[in-house]
C-alpha cells in the first residue's frame, strides 16, 4: 500500500478516519472514479474492543456496495442461534450473523483499498471548511485540498472540535460492553451461536452472546452498569465464578465458562451531534451519533450512511458547483438515514428501560412478556412430549 508523502494534493473527497465507515467509503468512491484521500494517524489499526458481530442487513448493504466478497473473507458466519430465556431453552432461530475482531477486519479492508486510494498516514493539525473548498493540514506537513470533507473518526473528538461541532449526551454511561474468549474450541461447541437473556429482574443484564470468531469462541455480554460499579469490578476479577452463578443452566454448553483471555470492557453513552449542518463537511457513523451496541445497530447505521452518500448524495454534490450547507443538509434529512438513526436510538433506550425500569408501565410490560414466553415454553414442551408418545400409541 502506497503512503502519500508530504506535499499537497487536490481531491474530490477527503475522508478523515480509516475505520469501518471511512475505509468502505474510500473504496466505493475510489472504484467509482472519484479522487479520494483517506487519512488516519496509523497505518495499522490497533487491537480494539468494539463491534464484533453484525447482521444480514449490514452484509446486504456491503454486497450492494460491491464489498461482499472482501468482507465475507474477513468474517465468520453462522446461521443458527439457540436462545435461552427464563433460565431454559426458548427457541432455535435460523438467522445469518457475521462475527469478527474489529482490528483485523479494518486492516483487511485497508489492504483491499484500490491502488488509486492510498492510505495517507498523518494526524490532522489544522482544518478549515467553506462553501467551496476544504483544507486539511497534517502534522507531517501534507496539505490536502478537497471539495468535500467526510469525518469518520468514530469516538475521537479532535477533528470534530476543530470544526466546531459538539456531542449531545442523551444517556451518559448508558451501558457497558464486556468481551472475553471462552476456553472451548469451536469443534466442541458446534456450528451454533447462543444467546442468553437473564431470568430475573434486577440483574441489569441485556444478554450474553456466545459465538465463533475463526478458531476461537468469543463471548459478549451487555450490562446496564458503569465501569466503576463494584459488580463490574468483581466480574473482571472472577468472570467464571459470576457467570456460573448467573447462568448455571447453560454453563455445560460453554465449557463451564472457563475464560481464556483478559476481560475487556467498553463504556457506551448515547449521543447525537449539534452544529453539524455546515458548509463542506459531513459526519458519519459514530462521529455523528452513538447508540447501544447491545442492539447491534452500529455497523448497520454506518453502512447506511456510506451507502446513501456514495449511491445518491456525493455523486450529485460533485456534479454541481459549491458544497454549501444546503447540499449537506439533504443527507441529514434523508428518510432512510433518519429512520436508521431513530430506530437505533429508540431500541437502545427501550432495551434498557425494559430491563431496569421500576415504573408501573415497565413492570406490566415485563410481566406480560414473561407470561407469554412461559406459555410458549410450556407449549413447546407439550408438543415435544406429544411427539414422543405418538409412536407408542399408534
Amino acid at each position: 500500500m502506497t503512503i502519500a508523502e508530504a506535499g499537497q494534493a487536490e481531491v474530490d473527497v477527503a475522508i478523515v478516519g480509516a475505520g469501518l465507515a471511512g475505509t468502505i467509503m474510500a473504496t466505493v468512491l475510489g472504484k467509482a472514479g472519484h479522487k479520494v484521500a483517506l487519512i488516519d494517524p496509523h497505518r495499522v489499526h490497533h487491537d480494539e474492543f468494539r463491534a464484533e458481530k453484525t447482521r444480514l442487513e449490514s452484509m446486504q448493504l456491503f454486497e450492494k456496495m460491491g464489498l461482499g466478497p472482501v468482507i465475507k473473507s474477513l468474517v465468520t458466519s453462522t446461521t443458527e442461534i439457540q436462545i435461552f430465556r427464563l433460565g431454559q431453552f426458548f427457541q432455535r432461530k435460523q438467522v445469518s450473523e457475521f462475527s469478527f475482531s474489529y482490528g483485523p477486519l479494518i486492516n483487511g479492508l485497508r489492504e483491499a483499498l484500490p491502488p488509486e486510494v492510498p492510505l495517507t498516514v498523518g494526524k490532522v493539525s489544522e482544518v478549515s471548511t467553506g462553501p467551496d473548498r476544504q483544507r486539511l493540514v497534517l502534522n507531517n506537513g501534507t496539505v490536502i485540498d478537497a471539495r468535500l470533507l467526510v469525518v469518520a473518526t468514530g469516538y475521537s473528538e479532535a477533528v470534530r472540535r476543530a470544526i466546531g461541532v459538539e456531542r449531545v449526551e442523551h444517556s451518559k454511561a448508558h451501558s457497558l460492553a464486556i468481551g472475553f474468549d471462552l476456553g472451548i474450541s469451536p469443534q466442541e461447541f458446534g456450528s451454533r451461536s447462543l444467546t442468553f437473556y437473564p431470568g430475573r429482574f434486577g440483574q441489569r443484564i441485556a444478554y450474553l452472546s456466545v459465538f465463533r470468531i475463526g478458531n476461537r469462541m468469543r463471548a459478549n455480554m451487555f450490562v446496564y452498569r458503569t465501569v466503576a460499579d463494584p459488580w463490574a469490578q468483581a466480574f473482571r476479577a472472577d468472570p467464571q465464578r459470576m457467570l456460573l452463578q448467573l447462568m448455571p443452566e447453560i454453563a455445560p454448553q460453554c465449557g463451564n465458562f472457563a475464560v481464556a483471555s483478559p476481560v475487556e470492557v467498553r463504556q457506551v453513552s448515547l449521543t447525537t451531534t449539534t452544529g453539524h449542518r455546515r458548509d463542506g463537511v459531513v459526519f458519519i457513523g459514530d462521529a455523528f451519533s452513538t447508540t447501544c451496541p447491545a442492539q447491534g445497530d452500529g455497523i448497520l447505521r454506518a453502512a447506511t450512511d456510506v451507502d446513501r452518500l456514495c449511491s445518491t448524495y456525493i455523486p450529485a454534490w460533485l456534479a454541481t458547483p459549491g458544497m454549501g450547507a444546503d447540499k449537506i443538509g439533504t443527507f441529514y434529512d434523508d428518510p432512510v438515514k433518519v429512520a436508521a438513526d431513530a430506530s437505533a436510538m429508540h431500541f437502545s433506550i427501550y432495551a434498557k428501560s425494559i430491563a431496569t425500569g421500576t415504573g408501573l408501565e415497565w413492570r406490566i410490560r415485563r410481566l406480560r412478556n414473561n407470561s407469554a414466553r412461559q406459555l410458549m415454553i410450556i407449549g413447546r414442551k407439550m408438543r415435544h412430549l406429544g411427539q414422543r408418545r405418538a409412536p407408542g400409541m399408534a
